[in-house]
C-alpha cells in the first residue's frame, strides 16, 4: 500500500506540473496573439517640406587664354588680363577681398606632336579668376558686362566647367523649421489613413529624417534654390 501511495503520488505531482505548464504556454500564447495583433495596427506614411530660398553665395569664375612662344611674353600677357579683369570687377562693386587669382595652367604645344602642323604659339596658357561673394546681384550684373572685358582684349574662354554657380549655405538655420513641417504633414496623412480605418492615432512607433536636397528651381533662374525634405513615421493605431 505504501508504495501504492508513493506512485499515485507522483501521478499527482506530475498532473500538476504538467497543467501549470499548459496553463503557462496558454497565457504566453495569448500575450504573444495580443502583441501581434497590436503590431499590425501600425500606419506608415512619409511627409513632405519644401522651401524655395535665394542663394546667398555665387562663384563666378572667369577662365582666360593667352598664348606665346616666349615665357617671358606669356607671363607679362597673363598679368596684363588680370589686370584687366580686376579693375573690370572693381568697378562693378566688388572688393579685393572676393577677387582670387589662380596659378596658370601652362601647356608646351610643341611637345609630343608628332606628324603634325605645329601651331603658331608654343605656349598656351588658362588662367582663371574666381569671385567668391555673398553679392549675388552684383554677380548677375556683373555678367551682362563681360563684353567689356573682350572688347579690353581679354580672350575669355566660356565652357561648362567655369559657368557660375550659386549656392545656399544656410540650410542649418530652417532645418527644425522644415522637420517640423514634414512631421505635421506626416501627420496629417496618418490622421486621415485612420479616419478611413475608423481608428485613432497614437504614439510614434519610429521616425527617420530624410535626406535634404537642394535645387534650382528651374534652369533659367539658378539663385533661386528649393530645398526639400521627405521623413517616413510609423505610428501605431488605436
Amino acid at each position: 500500500m505504501e508504495r501504492e501511495s508513493r506512485i499515485a503520488l507522483v501521478a499527482l505531482l506530475v498532473a500538476l506540473v504538467m497543467a501549470a505548464a499548459l496553463a503557462f504556454m496558454a497565457i504566453s500564447i495569448k500575450t504573444g496573439l495580443l502583441q501581434f495583433r497590436d503590431a499590425d495596427r501600425i500606419v506608415s506614411v512619409k511627409g513632405l517640406a519644401e522651401r524655395t530660398v535665394e542663394a546667398d553665395l555665387a562663384l563666378w569664375p572667369i577662365n582666360f587664354i593667352v598664348a606665346g612662344n616666349s615665357l617671358d611674353r606669356l607671363q607679362a600677357d597673363i598679368e596684363a588680363q588680370q589686370d584687366l579683369i580686376r579693375s573690370f570687377l572693381l568697378l562693378k562693386g566688388f572688393a579685393e577681398t572676393e577677387v582670387q587669382l589662380s596659378m596658370p595652367k601652362i601647356t608646351d604645344q610643341h611637345s609630343n606632336v608628332y606628324g603634325q602642323t605645329l601651331p603658331p604659339e608654343r605656349y598656351r596658357a588658362e588662367v582663371t579668376v574666381l569671385v567668391r561673394t555673398a553679392e549675388v546681384e552684383k554677380v548677375k550684373t556683373g555678367m551682362q558686362g563681360v563684353g567689356e572685358l573682350v572688347k579690353s582684349g581679354v580672350a575669355l574662354s566660356q565652357s561648362y566647367e567655369f559657368q557660375p554657380r550659386f549656392l545656399f549655405t544656410r540650410l542649418e538655420t530652417i532645418k527644425p523649421d522644415m522637420i517640423a513641417d514634414a512631421t505635421r504633414d506626416a501627420r496629417a496623412a496618418a490622421d486621415q489613413f485612420a479616419r478611413d480605418a475608423n481608428a485613432q492615432v497614437g504614439s510614434i512607433r519610429r521616425a527617420s529624417q530624410g535626406y535634404f536636397s537642394i535645387e534650382d528651381v528651374d534652369p533659367y533662374t539658378p539663385e533661386v534654390k528649393r530645398v526639400r525634405v521627405v521623413t517616413s513615421i510609423d505610428y501605431s493605431l488605436d
